[in-house]
């Protein structure tokens, strides 16, 4: 992961993992950004949706990642986001008709943080910059 573009991004979850195995789904643009952000960001929730969707049997490609997330993250260069009480409160809150509690948690982080996402869900477009 780079340092020289963006000041920072938000990865999506899928994004994420995407990375982690090689997955040709990733656009052009997204590795871009991921490779030239000065700090790419994940959100403590994509450590929480990776490990229940393994667990209930829904990602098995994740399976041999799962207990390593955080020490992959590390050696990605990546970083943790910060999950405070407030980006909670504003993922409760915001006006979105979306309902899925990583997606919600995920948006109001990059808004909270002014950053874009990466994600090839465009669910966030009416709502923050999204990269793809």
């Amino acid at each position: 992961m780079g340092r020289r573009g963006l000041k920072a991004v938000l990865l999506d979850t899928h994004v994420w993992a995407w990375s982690l195995t090689g997955d040709p789904r990733l656009s052009t643009p997204a590795l871009k950004a991921i490779s030239t952000a000065r700090s790419v960001m994940i959100s403590p929730i994509s450590f929480f949706e990776i490990g229940q969707k393994v667990r209930l049997g829904k990602w098995p490609r994740m399976a041999p990642f799962a207990g390593d997330l955080p020490v992959l993250l590390e050696r990605q260069g990546g970083v943790t986001a910060e999950l405070s009480a407030a980006i909670c409160l504003e993922a409760a809150m915001m006006t979105w008709n979306h309902r899925d509690p990583f997606d919600r948690l995920l948006a109001a982080t990059a808004i909270h943080r002014g950053i874009p996402i990466v994600s090839a869900d465009t669910v966030f477009d009416d709502l923050l910059a999204r990269i793809w």
